[in-house]
């Protein structure tokens, strides 16, 4: 039997013979195949056991705290993860011990930046955690569940805040033009798209905070977080959003312990070596398909626990982050932009009929409406101005309500 053990090392296997096996057995394999001791464990069925910060925030977790408790009664099987913590440093085997300079092998300038180059966890995110607008959430999950079914991959750049303490709140997600398979998600990105929705979120006093993917039925059956390709897009995106806060969320199906399936979302940061290795162009950026996707591989040598390695497991990139949600300032009720049904102005006479009873400002505050708006409206003016009425919930000038109204008649 293989058990996958994920720890701030990455995600490791230990194999067990004893199909009933117990805890203890299970921790002495893990500290026979892993080098982590038995008394320094502390294993659990439940991810959360990751983010406790303290030893003492571990004590809480204990579902696997009984030495004599059978993993199968855990429902811990062939192919399930557990959670590791333990304090200490591990002892990993190294490589064999080649001397250098006039005695061996000389090494050259490459050599000795790959030496330095050391892959290590990076355990705290410069993000404190990441707040969902509850109604931009569920409208991009319930697309990907209900119309797409999380056969093809969708992606969506999340716009928001960041406070002085690195709190990040998501109020909106802008989907771009996108073609989404199985394994891959294509952004074909529109600029001229993009600097409208910039324009949008100045005026809404909000910027680009990150980005956010699904993946596919078929991924679950993989045994990682994100595979090489998915860390290569979402690096690339988090080194042009130049933000040391930015978040990559993951939205993904899980089945649940009734053998039905819940919508689970992950959030992460790209790791700041992760980050530094993609702008100095250490990352194979052509994946070939044998390559294992857990691994993302690089260009030259770098050391990973002691050891010379090209490849490199990508849970050593993800820096977890904690996630809320809240109720934000906009609605998200109108139809979003870039997907399967174009987005009409009878859509938008429709969104004004519906809430005819409500201040105009109020009718107004939908980010995806506020872009079909901007297509119509100047770029450097109009565009954030009435962004920043939506913004302070200002009464919105007669002019811009007369050419809104005009807008939607026109349907």
């Amino acid at each position: 039997m293989m058990i996958r053990i994920r720890s701030r090392d990455g995600l490791e296997r230990v194999s067990i013979e004893n199909s009933v096996a117990t805890v203890a057995q299970l921790k002495s394999e893990i500290e026979s195949q892993l080098r982590v001791p038995v008394h320094a464990q502390i294993l659990s069925t439940n991810q959360n056991l990751l983010l406790a910060k303290t030893p003492n925030d571990w004590t809480q977790f204990t579902d696997m705290a009984d030495p004599n408790t059978l993993i199968s009664s855990l429902n811990i099987a062939h192919g399930s993860i557990i959670f590791l913590a333990y304090e200490g440093e591990r002892t990993v085997a190294g490589p064999a011990f080649h001397p250098a300079g006039s005695f061996g092998k000389k090494m050259t300038m490459d050599d000795l930046i790959a030496k330095q180059m050391r892959i290590t966890r990076q355990e705290n995110p410069h993000c404190e955690l990441v707040s969902f607008d509850r109604d931009a959430a569920n409208a991009f999950q319930h697309y990907v569940n209900e119309t797409l079914a999380f056969a093809v991959k969708r992606g969506g750049f999340m716009y928001g805040t960041v406070s002085e303490e690195g709190k990040v709140e998501v109020d909106f997600i802008y989907e771009p033009p996108q073609q989404g398979t199985e394994e891959n998600l294509i952004l074909l990105r529109d600029p001229d798209e993009e600097k409208l929705v910039e324009a949008i979120a100045l005026g809404l006093g909000m910027r680009k905070v990150g980005f956010i993917f699904t993946q596919t039925i078929s991924q679950d059956k993989k045994d990682y977080t994100m595979s090489n390709a998915e860390i290569l897009q979402a690096v690339e995106l988090h080194a042009e959003g130049d933000l040391k806060e930015w978040v990559t969320a993951v939205v993904k199906l899980e089945v649940n312990e009734d053998g039905g399936a819940d919508v689970h979302f992950e959030a992460f940061q790209m790791s700041d070596m992760c980050v530094r290795l993609f702008k100095e162009g250490w990352f194979e950026r052509d994946i070939q398909e044998e390559i294992d996707p857990k691994l993302s591989r690089m260009t030259k040598d770098v050391v990973v626990g002691g050891k010379d390695t090209r490849e490199v497991d990508n849970d050593f990139f993800l820096v977890v982050v904690k996630i809320f949600d809240h109720q934000g300032p906009l609605s998200s009720t109108f139809p979003i932009e870039n997907r399967r049904s174009p987005v009409t102005m009878k859509a938008l006479k429709n969104h004004l009929d519906r809430a005819k009873g409500l201040p105009f400002v109020k009718r107004i505050s939908d980010f995806h409406l506020l872009l079909l708006l901007a297509r119509f409206l100047d770029i450097n003016a109009d565009v954030p101005a009435l962004a920043g009425c939506v913004q302070t919930q200002a009464t919105i000038p007669e002019g811009y309500q007369l050419l809104i109204e005009s807008l939607a008649s026109a349907s």
